[in-house]
């Protein structure tokens, strides 16, 4: 990953800093969402691995620099600019909620505090990164919460906005708690569990219907999965009845999804199959597959495609980068913005969670000041990590046993009453008194 990955502006900025003579500067950035898109009721944190990834491997190389120094805004940079950006490492610290941690609006989901010119330079890769595969960790989460318990699995890698993002949506989909993707590279990279045996193009591909069926048959074994309604829906379920075993079962991608399953249900259990299962796919949403199953359909799984790998209903977060603290030569200051709609809080944060409400309070306030689970975490110390990665079926796993000790109408899938998030009165105080100090009365 180069780090030319960048917004321009990041790199005017280490420039400008580097002329000031700021560079050594050590600032402290947070990485939050402000608000919670509509009918989220919670946030899945997620994309902690790739971020650590960028920034152990940060580094420029010659060309890169070079095609910097051909750019006009860099003709007056200074030119030991350009070798400090040759040497250029991330040294600095990363603290961060575990993937999986269920995070609400103006929380910190990453804290980064550096040398000035490395905590600006990452800004853009860590809030793509973050905000990305939380996204789509908590869409994930609204369709297990809405399957009740059936296996859903993401299929949305053909619809999503890059090929790298179908990787990375079928990495942050199992973590919301999908029982794997359909993207095969997602899961030789991550370990997750693949999905898919045929489209319709594979039945059209042959004389007939039982032509096709036989060689998938043949082919897959008990992995059989027949796409049954290219043509007739119930011919095609009669016609995998007949062929009986092996057999894992039939999928259901058009029609009245309710009715068929129920007719397809009851011609599979007459030849005696009843441990052959209904798959269904057909532009799902957490919103269908929870009506599918209201409504009675025998479903046993579900594949949601298009809605999940793009959020489709969220398709981005208001999230932020925001310098909170600075420490130059005459010590520590605390930084905030003050204007009414994008207003932040000084200084770096620690979040302390109770059974029924979360406390944002400074990170240098003592942790015995509050009786909830503190859950930023050191991820890495002076460029260094001093956290190893985490299984991500063990992720997995936390995400699913955190979302289920949220207070349940949180896991709704319709807005409930926010969580409160409270703010410590110390941190508060200070907000209060940076606000007097900057925009006095008039």
């Amino acid at each position: 990953m180069s780090a030319l990955n960048t917004d321009l502006y990041e790199l005017t900025m280490a420039a400008g800093y580097f002329a000031a003579r700021k560079a050594a500067d050590i600032a402290t950035f947070e990485l939050s969402v402000r608000r919670l898109p509509a009918a989220r009721n919670f946030l899945l944190a997620a994309g902690l691995e790739q971020a650590v990834e960028y920034l152990l491997n940060l580094r420029f190389t010659s060309d890169e620099i070079d095609y910097l120094r051909s750019l006009a805004q860099f003709k007056d940079a200074p030119p030991g600019f350009f070798d400090f950006l040759a040497k250029l490492r991330f040294t600095g610290d990363l603290f961060a909620l575990p993937e999986g941690t269920p995070v609400f609006a103006n929380e910190p989901i990453a804290i980064i505090r550096a040398p000035i010119v490395e905590a600006q330079l990452v800004e853009t890769y860590l809030l793509s990164t973050f905000v990305f595969q939380t996204m789509i960790a908590s869409k994930a989460a609204r369709c297990a919460l809405a399957g009740d318990g059936r296996p859903i699995v993401e299929f949305g890698s053909r619809r999503a906005h890059s090929p790298a993002a179908g990787i990375l949506a079928g990495r942050a989909a199992f973590i919301g708690g999908c029982s794997g993707t359909s993207n095969t590279e997602a899961g030789m990279r991550f370990g997750i569990p693949v999905f898919g045996t045929a489209a319709h193009s594979w039945t059209m591909a042959f004389r007939d219907e039982e032509q096709s069926f036989r060689a998938l048959q043949s082919l897959l074994g008990e992995s059989s999965v027949f796409l049954i309604d290219t043509y007739d829906t119930l011919e095609g379920a009669r016609l995998a009845a007949r062929l009986g075993k092996p057999i894992w079962g039939v999928r259901l991608d058009s029609g009245d999804l309710v009715e068929l399953s129920k007719q397809v249900r009851r011609i599979l259990d007459e030849a005696g199959l009843q441990h052959a299962k209904i798959f269904a796919t057909s532009d799902l949403d957490e919103y269908r597959v929870a009506e599918l199953i209201r409504a009675g359909a025998p479903f046993d799984a579900f594949g949601v495609g298009t809605q999940l790998a793009t959020s489709g209903d969220a398709p981005s977060l208001s999230a932020v980068y925001k310098l909170v603290e600075l420490k130059d030569g005459a010590g520590e200051i605390f930084t905030a913005k003050f204007s009414d709609d994008k207003s932040t809080l000084p200084g770096a944060k620690q979040i302390y969670r109770y059974a029924d409400h979360d406390v944002v309070a400074l990170y240098s306030e003592c942790n015995s000041d509050f009786q909830g689970e503190p859950l930023l975490r050191p991820v890495l110390i002076q460029g260094q990590r001093v956290e190893p990665p985490v299984a991500i079926d063990k992720v997995k796993t936390y995400a699913a046993e955190s979302i289920a000790a949220l207070p349940a109408r949180l896991r709704s899938l319709e807005e409930a009453e926010p969580y409160p998030v409270e703010v410590s009165p110390r941190l508060l105080a200070i907000a209060q008194d940076l606000r007097r100090e900057f925009q006095p009365a008039r």
